[in-house]
């Protein structure tokens, strides 16, 4: 019998994120393209008696997450026992941190794929990818990406998935800002200041990735969501100018923000992004990773 399962989990940063309607029910359509990136977090399953579900996290933003039945990790443990009838479920979850908390990089769908998995190999439930892409898009738009991982377009509510052929290896600095972002403010501060418009995927990102061109893929970067959180946190329109005039290829906020992204070069370009923007004062911590890489895996 397996005890324990130890899972890696990436982030993801949105190469492009477009920003269409709302439906009757408030959710916007999207297109975007997501890539999955070396910065991730370490979930532990171990076994537990049955109905004993718990949860703690060590590592970065770990005192403000949530550990009950409000947690996407917890909720993802249960909704795979009840789904597939788990006998004796239960689990420990012990999660370390890397991912920024509320920044934008999709920290707490990220565990949640990653929970799935764990507690899928844990129990010995068996399910393929392919069925647990369900339960991850039933816990929230960016679930289903962190299970596959790699670089990917989305569509509808991001959860749509078709993977894109990709040349070469993207290497990025992710600039940490003192304080998050509340997903669902930055889309009422679109709402209120913003025209929904297309969710077209940039023709000249999708060949620029295909091509490796790593320059063209910086100069395509697109998010409609960086004017509204530039309008709630003004301090990121400088963080992105810093990180363009110490020679990124491209600068973007990540997703709904606030973390900023930088594609560089290469890697030892990266450590320069990172050295220069770890000199301001509204960055909190200058990190750096490259991409793509694999969605949610069981560690040896």
């Amino acid at each position: 019998m397996t005890t324990a399962v130890r899972v890696r989990v990436p982030a993801k940063v949105n190469l492009a994120l477009r920003v269409g309607g709302a439906d009757p029910s408030g959710y916007h359509e999207l297109g975007t393209v997501f890539q999955a990136v070396s910065l991730g977090d370490e979930i532990l399953a171990e076994r537990a008696p049955a109905g004993v579900f718990s949860l703690a996290f060590h590592g970065e933003g770990a005192g403000f997450l949530p550990v009950d039945d409000t947690n996407l990790a917890m909720r993802a443990a249960k909704l795979l026992a009840a789904r597939c009838e788990v006998t004796g479920a239960g689990v420990r979850l012990t999660i370390r941190k890397r991912i920024p908390v509320a920044g934008g990089m999709a920290g707490g769908s990220a565990d949640a794929a990653g929970t799935l998995v764990a507690c899928n190999a844990l129990w010995q439930v068996g399910a393929t990818r392919s069925d647990l892409h369900p339960l991850a898009a039933e816990l929230g738009a960016d679930v289903p990406f962190l299970l596959l991982g790699g670089t990917a377009i989305g569509t509808g509510r991001g959860d749509q998935l078709t993977s894109m052929m990709t040349s070469g290896t993207y290497h990025w600095t992710f600039a940490l800002a003192h304080s998050g972002l509340s997903t669902p403010a930055v889309f009422r501060e679109f709402d209120r200041t913003a025209t929904p418009g297309t969710t077209e995927i940039p023709v000249e990102l999708v060949e620029a990735l295909r091509a490796g061109d790593t320059g063209a893929v910086g100069a395509a970067l697109v998010n409609d969501l960086q004017g509204p959180a530039v309008s709630l946190l003004p301090q990121l329109a400088h963080t992105l100018r810093l990180g363009l005039e110490a020679g990124a290829l491209g600068a973007i906020v990540s997703g709904s923000g606030p973390t900023c992204a930088f594609l560089a070069g290469s890697s030892a370009h990266a450590a320069e992004l990172a050295t220069a923007l770890a000199r301001f004062s509204g960055v909190r911590a200058a990190r750096r990773a490259f991409g793509p890489v694999a969605g949610a895996q069981v560690l040896p």
